[in-house]
């Protein structure tokens, strides 16, 4: 027990040195932001004052810090290493933003971090100005029940010339602060039929100093982000999880800000948001000209390795943190671990609970099920049955459980959509076993602990690998029951659970 007490106190210090050092990186690299980069170096005296300054702003009140997770790994890189993550597990699921590109340096300044794996980039900027009134889109933010029956495209943001515009300094005449060839090199469009993100970035201007005027100053790094399929709780973690990497790879030493630049209402998906950020709010929601600090402009979902996925080969292994600290591997990673440890931390679960062989209270079998509510407000709130039987199913593995010998199994009715975004992850956090059939509510495996067992029902109607790879990447043992149809028999499905408890030692 006190040797195993000493290993968790050593690798508590050691993310506690990590976080340290990525904080120390951080001050470092945004310290000369705005100095051009063959100016002397800074003063130390000056330097040191400058860092302070810095850290006392950054860790203003309305920032939340960012947790110790155990599966954390260090986000930072060396040029040297650069071309070994191209292609790598850690350039698909990590920090394979290993290019900088650098525009602009000024006043204001702007940059991008560029992957070759994903094709796609997190760009940042500083001195940065959002005029609302030059987007054209819905509010935001409304309640569902106020906006039914309204269309897609005016949620979907229009950008006009000059939506965002830098600070250039006195000297410089106001322009397109990117190109043609520079989108199509490092935003290209990559079979997305209208990426919101690129356009966004061909509108932005720069701006002499004399017409950088706000009205408002966001003093905190804040992420923008636009989002499609915000309902969809699969479209949602892929949004999610590219916030939460371009706070990594841009090394925020806080959780940011995030501020939505799209028109959609509220749904329930974005009390996640909220426990993962530090706040929320959407564009339209400002007056005026709003100015920012540090604004970082996040990849769309559909650039992730979660989403591309499912279009090309992803070849990895999930491992643990500390395996792959130990024994580098670029065929194994740890990031789907380390995000979901982020999502339950941020919803104040505890990181240190783990699967017990013979848990007192016996397993939990989760049965995650579909059933009908309104999602958004073009939604009639039928969903569409991927398990047609799913009732029968449920009712035949309550009866099974409540008479199995082998040990106590606590079946637990998974009906996620009258339960909060806590309480759903707190029923994946506590799962021994995952059922259910494909469909959305499955994407909380993310969240799932180590050893996990997962067990898809597939209609042959909806055969896709989403979940599969997921387990994969997270290294859970899965298994699948395909339909020729989309009715399970009841027998089969208890016949499978049972061999996965009997795996548990149950």
């Amino acid at each position: 027990m006190n040797r195993r007490n000493t290993l968790l106190l050593k690798i508590l210090l050691f993310l506690f040195i990590l976080n340290s050092i990525s904080l120390f990186l951080y001050f470092l690299k945004h310290s000369s932001i705005s100095s051009p980069s063959n100016q002397p170096p800074l003063p130390k005296p000056f330097l040191e004052t400058h860092l302070q300054q810095q850290q006392q702003q950054s860790y203003h009140h309305s920032l939340k810090p960012w947790p110790i997770l155990p599966s954390y790994l260090p986000w930072t890189h060396t040029d040297a290493n650069a071309d070994v993550i191209t292609g790598s597990c850690e350039g698909y699921f990590g920090n394979g933003f290993t290019r900088r590109v650098q525009v602009l340096e000024g006043p204001g300044w702007f940059r991008c971090w560029y992957s070759e794996t994903l094709r796609s980039s997190v760009c940042e900027g500083g001195r940065v100005r959002m005029v609302t009134d030059r987007i054209r889109m819905a509010k935001g933010g409304e309640a569902l029940a106020d906006v039914m029956g309204r269309g897609e495209d005016v949620e979907l943001p229009e950008f006009q010339n000059g939506v965002f515009e830098v600070d250039g300094g006195d000297k410089v005449e106001e322009k397109a602060l990117v190109d043609r060839e520079f989108l199509d090199r490092y935003v290209p469009e990559g079979g997305i039929q209208r990426h919101t993100m690129r356009d966004l970035i061909s509108k932005i201007r720069v701006v002499k100093e004399k017409d950088f005027a706000c009205d408002e100053w966001i003093e905190e790094p804040t992420l923008l982000v636009t989002r499609f399929e915000y309902a969809n709780l699969f479209h949602t973690i892929t949004d999610w999880y590219s916030a939460y990497v371009s706070s990594r790879v841009t090394g925020l030493p806080n959780r940011p800000h995030v501020v939505f630049v799209d028109g959609h209402c509220t749904t329930q998906l974005e009390e996640t948001w909220k426990a993962l950020f530090s706040s929320v709010r959407y564009a339209k929601n400002f007056t005026g000209a709003v100015c920012f600090r540090h604004a970082i402009l996040s990849p769309l979902g559909y650039e992730t390795a979660m989403f591309k996925g499912l279009t090309e080969e992803v070849n990895c292994d999930g491992a643990s943190a500390q395996e792959l600290w130990q024994n580098p591997d670029n065929h194994k990673t740890a990031r789907i671990s380390e995000f979901g440890e982020m999502i339950r931390a941020g919803f104040g679960l505890p990181l240190n609970a783990h699967h017990s062989a013979k848990p007192v209270s016996g397993h939990n079998v989760l049965f995650v099920r579909r059933e009908d509510y309104l999602a958004h407000p073009r939604h009639r709130g039928k969903v569409e049955s991927r398990l047609s039987n799913e009732a029968e199913v449920f009712e035949a593995l309550k009866s099974w459980a409540s008479n199995y010998n082998g040990c106590k199994i606590n079946l637990v009715n998974g009906l996620f959509a009258h339960m909060s975004m806590k309480e759903q992850v707190r029923a994946i956090q506590d799962a021994s076993v995952i059922i259910g059939a494909h469909g959305a509510g499955l994407t909380h495996i993310v969240s799932s602990l180590p050893k996990t067992v997962i067990l898809e029902i597939i209609s042959s109607y909806f055969r896709r690998p989403h979940f599969a790879y997921i387990a994969r990447w997270k290294g859970l043992e899965y298994h699948a029951i395909n339909l020729a149809g989309s009715r399970a028999d009841p027998g089969t499905v208890i016949n499978e659970l049972a061999n996965i408890m009997k795996s548990l030692g149950c």
